[in-house]
């Protein structure tokens, strides 16, 4: 059974004849025919008594009837609130990121896209490093924000912000007088350090010289956490520059890049490649490089024109 069956059957319900139904449906009137008597075997009852030139509906026919016009109106209504999505998106977008994106990075994109498409749900996932990219090819979010680069080579990638991880300590810490500071400078000082991740693994190449000289106090999931520890003097850390912004600029902490080169973090928005973007998920990689287009890779471009040219 199908639309196209269903369709006949109602044209020749409604004018009481094969041979005019046959005009209206564009075919034949034995083809017509051959629809009916294919629609009849899959139903096992007919649906028409035939008196000469003359039909009506059996009583089969009649129940079938009210079926036959529910299920293509449903079909109707299927097709116009998928016409509607297209023009107003509706739905669920799952995001998963650590705390500092979600405290840091979301909050402006959020505003922007609820602006954009009130009618999507935005939600996120908290994740750590390598989970980030876990829930995206588990499907359990539909987009990562997470440090690159990914070894992961079923994601697609885009390059969306960069920042620098410094050594971060009080305002009034002997380190602040300081333009950069090595792996040597921090030795005789308390670190606080993150638990896990892509950052803590490039922090301990950088220490690597020294790895025998640290002074590990603490080790925390929690950049909050750190820079709260920080600020009470437990210690120095070592965080993205702008997770410290409004301590900087209220005079509560200081921030100082790394020598010999500064350590530059890459952030990036990611999606599962095999995965259809519909609309909702387009408009959300547009809001976020058009929040932070000006950070982004110079691939940015190609790639956000081959996503919209879908």
């Amino acid at each position: 059974m199908d639309f196209d069956q269903l369709h006949t059957f109602l044209e020749i319900v409604r004018l009481k004849s094969f041979s005019k139904a046959a005009q209206t449906c564009y075919r034949t009137q034995p083809a017509i025919s051959a629809q009916i008597r294919q629609l009849e075997h899959e139903l096992k009852a007919e649906l028409f008594e035939r008196f000469g030139s003359r039909i009506s509906l059996t009583t089969a026919g009649k129940i079938f009837a009210e079926y036959a016009e529910r299920m293509l109106d449903l079909r109707r209504q299927a097709q116009n609130s998928l016409n509607e999505l297209e023009m107003s998106p509706r739905g669920e977008l799952v995001i998963a990121a650590n705390e500092a994106t979600c405290i840091y990075v979301l909050p402006k994109v959020f505003a922007e896209y609820k602006t954009q498409f009130p009618g999507v749900q935005l939600q996120v996932n908290r994740s750590y490093g390598s989970r980030v990219v876990e829930a995206v090819m588990e499907n359990v979010a539909d987009f990562g924000l997470t440090q690159l680069p990914v070894l992961e080579k079923r994601v697609q990638v885009v390059d969306i912000y960069r920042d620098e991880i410094r050594a971060v300590a009080p305002a009034t810490h002997p380190l602040a007088s300081m333009e950069k500071v090595r792996c040597e400078d921090v030795v005789a000082w308390p670190l606080l350090l993150p638990q896990t991740g892509m950052t803590r693994s490039r922090l301990n190449t950088w220490f690597e010289s020294v790895e025998d000289e640290l002074q590990v106090s603490m080790e925390l999931d929690s950049s909050e956490t750190m820079k709260r520890f920080v600020m009470a003097g437990l210690g120095i850390t070592f965080l993205a520059a702008s997770n410290c912004q409004e301590e900087v600029d209220a005079g509560s902490l200081i921030t100082i890049p790394l020598a010999p080169e500064p350590m530059i973090r890459k952030l990036g928005l990611i999606y599962r490649k095999d995965k259809a973007l519909p609309k909702a998920a387009l408009g959300f990689i547009q809001v976020i490089l058009g929040q932070f287009g000006s950070q982004s890779s110079p691939v940015r471009e190609p790639r956000l024109t081959a996503l919209v040219d879908r």
